[in-house]
């Protein structure tokens, strides 16, 4: 919003302030009473206001809320912000039942779009942002992440007051806390609690959508074939995962990470409502397969990415894209994805923002399984918007191209050039290199004539009508624009006729140029002495 705009919504409020003191001194003038300078009790703690049983926090109020409410769950948000919208009836719920319960719970919201002070003191960068405030402790909140439904946020409320877990003493009270048609969590735990227990809990506190269980029963334990300290991850009635709970080795952050991702598909395709909760899932690392669905590999290419997934799960999550789904074409083209290019896969780190692409054609079960392998061990090769223009790139008679180079070469005033794009990992391209190669060799000794290649993988050059790879390009001298594309066989004989014939276009072209110009100049000279 325009800093006019702002301006203009801070000074309302002033206004109508100032006119309502003005009324109220005219009004106790009338009736002959003073203004004693007295500070009310209400003036001191303003009365807060409820909206659909949420408390209406602003700075004037705030400490009063913190001191009066032993848990306060606050919403900072924006009025015109969408996903502000969409939460604020699931918080309403929420909040009507919490304080339906009677437990010493409530919600509350803030407008940050007036209220401006919190946003500096809480540090929100998302909207909307959720902290939760015990004993009026206002240093100290805690996030309240990824929860979006009123049942999930009564949830994380209880277990964070509360038992982080139900306690489950028989048989049937596990059997029956198993969601035959969801997910369950249950940590058999029969040493004393200790580290292991505390990491369960962390973990059960993060994921209040999912319901968690904790038994110590000997019974239990023998019914399950159960015989140490594990955290077994139930779905649809039946057990999924499993891991064995040691001292020390229990990760918080990894086992919470491992459990949201069993709220996904296995392999989850993108598309407008699973695109909020792939990023609710604390996994930082995303491979996309991009594939129309029509495509005749696409059930072949799916099973394969569907395996390897269940290998690397709770490591890298698995998304499919619909490069036939007109409402994708935001994502394919953040992906830079051609359609020469499809099927293809990229791994996506959120943290870094760095890209990676598999450097294989077929989306096999081997590629892909390598292609995770290697990024998650650090030797993947990480995609960039140019290589580095490599040391005597242009001494071979194959010039080496790179993004940054390309158009300070390829669009030359005194050459013609001809360049190969290709993908290091395309077998075509591999029996074609050797005689482009031969072709370099040919105009190695020919002035003004430029043989060249470019990885069109790893670098990112503009060009229309892209065909497979291999593709070839000619870039006529004098020109800043134009360029032709290769259509013929992939042969020496074929490049060679191809490449001379458009030289001599090119120079009948440049000499009705310079004639059309010698007649110009002629004319000028002309018209100069008859004045």
């Amino acid at each position: 919003m325009p800093e006019k705009d702002w301006k203009i919504r801070m000074r309302i409020p002033w206004l109508l302030f100032l006119f309502g003191l003005g009324i109220l001194s005219l009004h106790t003038a009338a009736n002959g009473i003073e203004p004693t300078g007295e500070k009310t009790e209400e003036t001191t703690h303003p009365s807060i206001e409820e909206e659909d049983n949420v408390l209406v926090l602003k700075k004037s109020n705030f400490d009063k809320a913190l001191k009066e409410t032993k848990y306060l769950l606050v919403e900072f948000y924006v009025t015109l912000s969408g996903p502000s919208q969409t939460l604020a009836a699931e918080f309403a719920k929420a909040a009507e039942e919490l304080k339906s319960a009677a437990v010493d719970v409530r919600l509350g919201k803030v407008d940050v779009t007036d209220q401006k002070d919190f946003k500096k003191e809480f540090n929100i960068q998302d909207f909307p942002t959720l902290k939760f405030f015990v004993d009026g402790d206002r240093s100290n909140p805690v996030d309240c992440k990824g929860v979006r439904t009123a049942s999930a946020f009564v949830t994380w409320v209880k277990r964070r007051i509360g038992s982080c877990s139900v306690h489950l003493n028989s048989t049937s009270q596990a059997q029956a806390f198993i969601d035959p048609e969801g997910l369950a969590i249950i940590g058999f735990f029969k040493s004393p609690p200790g580290g292991v227990v505390e990491v369960f809990c962390d973990s059960a506190r993060s994921t209040p959508e999912i319901p968690f269980g904790m038994t110590s029963s000997d019974e239990v334990f023998a019914h399950f074939g159960i015989r140490e300290n594990m955290i077994v991850i139930f779905q649809k009635g039946k057990p999924v995962y499993n891991e064995v709970a040691e001292e020390g080795k229990l990760n918080h952050m990894e086992l919470t990470r491992l459990i949201k991702t069993f709220t996904m598909d296995l392999v989850t395709e993108y598309n407008l409502e699973t695109s909020v909760k792939i990023f609710d899932v604390p996994v930082e690392n995303h491979i996309l397969l991009f594939i129309p669905k029509s495509s005749t590999v696409f059930n072949e290419a799916y099973e394969n990415y569907k395996t390897v997934a269940l290998e690397f799960r709770g490591k890298i999550m698995f998304i499919l894209v619909d490069t036939d789904e007109s409402r994708n074409g935001r994502v394919i083209e953040y992906f830079q994805v051609i359609e020469i290019e499809v099927p293809a896969v990229q791994i996506l780190n959120l943290t870094s923002d760095a890209r990676y692409k598999m450097p294989a054609e077929r989306v096999t079960g081997r590629n892909l399984r390598s292609f995770c392998q290697s990024y998650l061990e650090g030797t993947a090769k990480r995609h960039l918007s140019s290589e580095e223009i490599q040391e005597g790139w242009d001494k071979k008679p194959v010039k080496v191209l790179v993004g940054k180079n390309f158009d300070k070469v390829v669009f030359n005033k005194k050459n013609h050039v001809f360049v190969m794009f290709y993908a290091p990992w395309c077998e075509a391209c591999q029996k074609v290199l050797p005689i482009w190669d031969e072709l370099g060799k040919m105009y190695e000794n020919r002035k003004n004539i430029v043989i060249a290649k470019i990885d069109y993988t790893a670098n990112n050059v503009q060009l229309l009508n892209v065909e497979r790879y291999p593709f070839f390009r000619y870039f006529p001298v004098g020109s800043a624009t134009r360029v032709d594309p290769y259509k013929g066989e992939h042969t020496l004989d074929a490049f060679v006729n191809f490449l001379e014939e458009q030289i001599k276009a090119q120079k009948k072209v440049s000499s009705k140029t310079k004639k059309k110009d010698v007649v110009k100049e002629q004319e000028k000279t002309t018209k100069k002495e008859e004045l």
